[in-house]
């Protein structure tokens, strides 16, 4: 089973899309998954559903939402525990601790010389993406964070990218890109 949140909530089952029908479902899956094989407190996940509206019953309320998760994708692993509910995946099963395990390994290459691993490693990262990071839950309070610090680090995978492509020959084909991203983010020296 593997979780895509780097643009709008993609769940795969080997080679088969899961539909996972219904606005909180697919927000409870999403919070869940960017602390995949950790607890997430009910309270986090109450403020993560319904915000400063929690119904009466929160705890009530979360472990029917869990059920119908567990419905929606058989096979997926959601438990819960007295710290709260857990994704039972691996982080590499979920995109975005994919992505950011391969542009730590593609930095990491690209530090020790290595430009062509390097290289292969963060386009294999910058791949994972298809879209903006919780795409479907940017309006809660917490995807600001989250959704804030996977931008920055698919931004710095870009340059480590690009420095990598530098190293390895054909700058020339750069230059559109740099331009795009040095006139979306003037401020960023590395880029410049």
């Amino acid at each position: 089973m593997r979780v895509g949140i780097l643009g709008p909530l993609e769940v795969r089952d080997g080679e088969r899309s899961v539909v996972v029908a219904g606005a909180r479902l697919r927000a409870l899956l999403i919070r869940l998954a960017l602390d995949p094989g950790r607890p997430v407190s009910l309270s986090a996940l109450s403020e993560a559903l319904w915000g400063d509206a929690p119904p009466a019953d929160t705890a009530n309320a979360v472990q029917t939402l869990v059920s119908r998760l567990r419905r929606a994708v058989p096979g997926l692993g959601v438990r819960s525990g007295p710290a709260g509910y857990r994704l039972d995946l691996d982080p590499d099963d979920v995109d975005a601790g994919c992505f950011e395990r391969l542009a730590r390994q593609g930095r990491e290459a690209l530090r020790d010389g290595n430009a062509r691993e390097a290289l292969t490693t963060l386009r294999d990262a910058l791949a994972l993406w298809r879209g903006p990071a919780l795409a479907e839950v940017t309006d809660a309070p917490y995807a600001a964070t989250a959704a804030a610090r996977l931008a920055e680090l698919r931004l710095t995978a870009q340059e480590d990218r690009i420095e990598a492509e530098l190293r390895t020959g054909r700058p020339e084909l750069l230059v559109a890109e740099l331009d795009e991203l040095t006139a979306a983010h003037p401020l960023r020296e590395r880029l410049a």
